[in-house]
């Protein structure tokens, strides 16, 4: 076994990725603080292909140091939007044709493992702030939630590391 040299992952340039095509997945970040969490989900949202991130409220937007730092150019290759708030964000994306689908523990919340994306849908999937969760204004808009499995005594993970599992978990299906 070799560890690949970066020449030999064929990857895309900017440009490139630009121009090619994307799956039918958006990430919306409700408020979220930190800029590396920012640079993270940018870095995500290119390693996946996600046709592109939305910035609402407080969230940082490029160019931005922090973000960069974790991002490593992806906020450069990435389509994104910003919003002042959330909540106006995806009632556009409802009148986009998206499927609304927050990232949060509710009364209703269906399992990640029980999720099957439908292949002609497209779909806006709401990260929220590192403390509060997506705001109880925009789960109210939300088609449905989604809910991680979790088994040890927090119940809550870092919103990058649940970027990641999810989107992978939501993109996956799309490639078979």
């Amino acid at each position: 076994m070799r560890k690949l040299k970066i020449t030999e992952l064929n990857r895309l340039s900017p440009e490139e990725f630009k121009k090619s095509e994307k799956h039918p997945v958006i990430a919306v970040l409700d408020n979220v603080r930190s800029l590396h969490n920012v640079g993270s989900v940018f870095r995500t949202a290119d390693a996946f292909s996600l046709r592109g991130v939305v910035l609402c409220g407080i969230t940082a937007i490029p160019p931005h140091n922090e973000i960069h730092k974790t991002a490593l150019g992806a906020e450069d290759a990435v389509d994104w939007q910003y919003f002042e708030n959330t909540r106006e964000a995806v009632l556009t994306l409802k009148q986009q044709g998206f499927t609304i689908v927050g990232i949060e523990q509710v009364d209703k919340s269906i399992q990640l493992t029980d999720f099957t994306p439908q292949p002609d849908a497209a779909y806006a999937l709401v990260f929220g702030n590192e403390v509060k969760g997506v705001q109880q204004k925009v789960v109210d808009l939300c088609d449905f939630c989604l809910e991680i499995p979790q088994y040890g005594t927090k119940h809550s993970l870092n919103v990058s590391v649940s970027a990641g599992i999810v989107l992978w978990e939501t993109i996956r299906h799309f490639l078979k």
